[in-house]
């Protein structure tokens, strides 16, 4: 079950706010394969000087409209999936919200079913 946190400098609309998570959903459903509905998405704003980044780490040239994306998982773990939802989430950002290639970073941290608890204090 994934739980998404993406992180942005402030300033973007409600409209490409909804569609970047829109995209990230569909990834998780549609590369990752979770369940459609378990949508769980936080989109959390910055200030600039709140939002700290390299922005040439590793040769990248990021840009204020740098987009931090992380996703909490319990499927998908194998490589090729990894690989493919990053594939996905980049292409689909491009596409449909014009995201520079070098502005999007994901990190994906994998965990156990007990380490979820969905409600009411009860482990999953």
């Amino acid at each position: 079950m994934p739980f998404a946190r993406i992180d942005l400098i402030q300033g973007k609309s409600p409209e490409y706010r909804t569609a970047l998570a829109d995209i990230v959903y569909r990834g998780i459903v549609d590369v990752l394969k979770a369940p459609d509905g378990d949508r769980f998405v936080v989109v959390g704003e910055h200030t600039a000087d709140n939002l700290i980044y390299d922005p040439q780490f590793l040769g990248f040239n990021r840009s204020p409209d740098f987009i931090l994306i992380q996703v909490t998982s319990t499927v998908g773990k194998k490589k090729d999936t990894k690989f493919a939802f990053y594939r996905f989430v980049a292409d689909e950002l491009k596409l449909k919200l014009s995201v520079r290639p070098d502005d999007i970073m994901i990190n994906m941290v994998f965990v156990d079913k007990e380490e979820w608890s969905f409600g009411d204090g009860q482990p999953w």
